[in-house]
């Protein structure tokens, strides 16, 4: 939730509307929860997991 709360805050201070800046904190956390529940079944490594992470914050908070 703490980073959820992070990412919206990030998108309303970039001059996205609040509601447009909840829509991609909740992309985020779904995406992100996503990705973990691959690493944590085994579907993917730790390095696709790092990398996906990674591109899913720069995406979002660049």
């Amino acid at each position: 939730m703490e980073r959820k709360v992070t990412v919206f805050s990030d998108c309303v201070e970039r001059g996205f509307t609040p509601l447009r800046s909840e829509i991609m904190a909740a992309y985020y956390v779904a995406e992100r929860d996503a990705t973990t529940e691959a690493f944590d079944r085994g579907l993917i490594t730790r390095a696709e997991l790092e990398m996906k992470q990674a591109a899913l914050a720069r995406q979002l908070l660049s």
